[in-house]
C-alpha cells in the first residue's frame, strides 16, 4: 500500500458519490470494493459517510437533497483536484470560459472548496486542504487510479485546463487522438476523442478504480446489482477495463493494469 501524505496541486485529490439511496450504495462499495464505512452527521436526518481502505480515506459519499433531485441532477462520482487557493482557481475557471457552481466556501476545519464547471459542462470541485488533505491511499485495488474527461472538444478542454491547472496535456505515441493529461511529473489521466464519449451523455468525468481482476470485478459488480455499461476489453499495451453503473446510476470505470515486466 502506497499511503499519501499530501497532494501536489492539480493532482486528484478526493472523490465523492452523490446518490440518491445512500445506505444501499455503501453496501455496493462495500462488497465490491472491501471499503470500510464511516458515518459523520452532518445536520437533521444528513450523514456524511467516508470510505476507508486499510485505515486510510479512499473515497465519501452523501444522499442527494431534495433540491439536487427536482432539478434533475443524476447520481454521479465528483472529482476533486487540489489546490494552494479554491479562491484562485475559482477566478482562474471564470477567465478561461467555465462557471462558478458553488463557492469558495470552508468545510469547517478541514479544508476550503468551490464547485466549478469547465466550458463543455463538465463538473469538477476543487479543495484546498486543512485538516482534510484527502485521498490517503493508493496504488492498492479499490483506489482511484485514472480519470477521463468524457467531452467533445478536446481542443477546447486541452486550452482550459491547461491555462487553470497548468496540467501538460499532449496525445499519446500510439496516433488514436487520446490525449494524455499531465499534472507535474506524474500522468493523471486523459482526454478520449470526442466519438467515445457516449451519445445523450454529457461532458463529464469518468473515474478509474484500480481492481486486480477486470472481468471478476465487472461480474461481481453485476451480481450486486450494478449495470454493464461496456463489457471488459482490453486497451492495448495499458490493461484491461470495464464501465458500469451502480445500482443508483453513478458511472465509473475498472480498471485492471498489465502486470509489470
Amino acid at each position: 500500500m502506497a499511503q499519501v501524505e499530501k497532494h501536489a496541486p492539480g493532482s486528484f485529490c478526493w472523490l465523492e458519490l452523490a446518490t440518491t439511496d445512500q445506505n444501499a450504495a455503501k453496501e455496493f462499495y462495500h462488497s465490491l470494493f472491501g471499503w470500510a464505512i464511516n458515518d459523520f452527521p452532518m445536520g437533521p436526518g444528513e450523514v456524511y459517510t467516508m470510505f476507508d481502505l486499510e485505515g486510510r480515506n479512499a473515497a465519501a459519499a452523501y444522499n442527494m437533497n431534495q433540491q439536487m433531485r427536482q432539478q434533475g441532477v443524476p447520481p454521479h462520482w465528483m472529482l476533486y483536484m487540489a489546490t494552494d487557493s479554491a479562491d484562485q482557481t475559482a477566478t482562474k475557471t471564470k477567465q478561461a470560459g467555465g462557471k462558478v457552481l458553488a463557492g469558495p466556501f470552508d468545510v469547517m476545519e478541514f479544508g476550503r472548496m468551490a464547485t466549478l464547471q469547465d466550458p463543455s459542462g463538465a463538473n469538477f470541485s476543487v479543495w484546498q486542504p486543512k485538516s482534510h488533505t484527502g485521498i490517503g491511499v493508493t496504488a492498492v485495488p479499490g483506489t482511484l487510479c485514472w480519470a477521463d474527461l468524457m467531452t467533445g472538444d478536446q481542443a477546447g478542454a486541452t486550452k482550459f485546463y491547461s491555462d487553470v491547472f497548468g496540467w501538460e496535456i499532449t496525445p499519446g505515441q500510439d496516433n488514436t487522438g487520446y490525449l494524455h493529461v499531465k499534472n507535474g511529473a506524474d500522468y493523471i489521466g486523459g482526454i478520449p476523442p470526442a466519438e467515445h464519449r457516449p451519445p445523450n451523455v454529457p461532458p463529464h468525468w469518468m473515474l478509474y478504480f484500480y481492481v486486480e481482476n477486470c472481468d471478476a470485478s465487472t461480474a461481481k459488480a453485476k451480481g450486486l446489482g450494478a449495470k454493464v455499461l461496456m463489457e471488459p476489453m482490453n486497451v492495448q499495451n495499458v490493461g484491461r477495463m470495464s464501465i458500469v453503473d451502480d445500482p443508483q446510476g453513478a458511472g465509473f470505470a475498472l480498471f485492471q493494469p498489465l502486470p509489470h515486466s
